[in-house]
């Protein structure tokens, strides 16, 4: 199974949709939604998930499940309660997001100093939903070392989490390469027969060799892919061994996208999300460098359209998983 990964600021619920359209995606996991000291409306929930006015499907029916991050199990619990009323495909914890005003707040990765309190709150999530409901959680190994990794691990474990994804690196790794996956595999090792639940990797999975050696060296099955599917969207595709996503696949999937963002996000901002994305890309495509180079001083929606309606094929234009046969794979990058 491959997940793909939320990531705040980039991975959002365009984004979801747009790479489910190429195929290989399994299941996404929803942007954190933040959960402090109140019960939220149903459209807080909604707006991160859209999805879940879909039967918590992307339009390509991919199934999404809905992220909460907070600190206060009895609040998060109540949350869950009302999420798990709109349908989503499970609920997961955020205990890995790194980002200082979040830690500041108590919340994501700053938990994993306290084991005990990660598994309360699992615990209280876990008693709030329905139990057909499925209850996740991500970590990263720490925060500022991996000493209590598997304390943590256990805790997610024993409070009856369905299952548990690791970020093999601590908040002080940050992003920075490597990934530490013969620490995850530790960590996964650890678990007694009676806690053996799901560990999925994440961090690091760039290409089809990286995800095949993930798998060898943490013994995990299933992985959880962000910036490189970011990068590549093919990659989950050819992890599979079902091909991959050429360049003449992605100017329609751009215009999808940018139709997206201009329907969400304010005018001044549209032209920034799709460089950020076009950024990605030129890691992988030399199509996508040229094309960050025409449109990188360009600003107004307009121009961005009429470059976007030359670079598109209409035809390719489409909700179904784009599935492209290995003769046509993007090289590896």
């Amino acid at each position: 199974m491959l997940l793909l990964a939320p990531m705040e600021g980039l991975l959002d619920a365009t984004l979801r949709d747009v790479l489910t359209r190429t195929g290989g995606i399994d299941r996404c996991v929803s942007e954190f939604i933040r959960v402090t000291n109140t019960v939220l409306p149903e459209r807080a929930f909604i707006r991160v998930v859209p999805e879940l006015l879909n039967g918590g499907y992307t339009r390509a029916g991919v199934p999404v499940r809905a992220q909460l991050l907070g600190s206060d199990p009895a609040c998060l619990a109540d949350n869950a309660a009302r999420l798990a009323g709109l349908g989503p495909h499970g609920i997961d914890l955020n205990f890995g997001c790194p980002a200082k005003t979040v830690n500041q707040s108590r919340g994501g990765a700053v938990l994993l100093d306290e084991p005990e309190l990660i598994g309360r709150i699992v615990a209280a999530v876990r008693r709030a939903v329905p139990a057909h409901v499925p209850v996740s959680a991500k970590m990263r190994l720490g925060f500022n070392d991996d000493a209590r990794a598997e304390e943590c691990a256990h805790a997610i474990a024993a409070a009856g989490a369905n299952e548990l994804v690791i970020h093999a690196r601590t908040k002080a790794h940050g992003y920075r390469p490597p990934a530490y996956w013969d620490r995850l595999a530790e960590v996964r090792a650890s678990l007694p027969a009676h806690l053996r639940i799901p560990v999925i990797a994440n961090g690091e999975i760039w290409s089809v060799a990286d995800a095949l050696r993930c798998r060898d060296v943490t013994g995990c099955e299933h992985l959880m892919i962000g910036r490189g599917m970011v990068t590549n969207p093919g990659l989950a595709l050819a992890i599979k061994g079902q091909g991959g996503v050429p360049w003449r696949v992605l100017p329609p999937l751009l215009q999808i996208f940018w139709q997206q963002v201009s329907a969400r996000v304010e005018r001044r901002h549209r032209a920034g999300r799709l460089k950020q994305w076009l950024n990605y890309l030129r890691k992988c495509y030399p199509e996508a460098q040229a094309a960050f180079d025409e449109l990188r001083l360009v600003h107004e929606p307009v121009a961005i359209e009429a470059w976007l309606k030359q670079a598109q094929d209409p035809s390719l234009l489409t909700t179904e998983p784009i599935l492209v046969p290995p003769a046509e794979m993007a090289p590896a990058c």
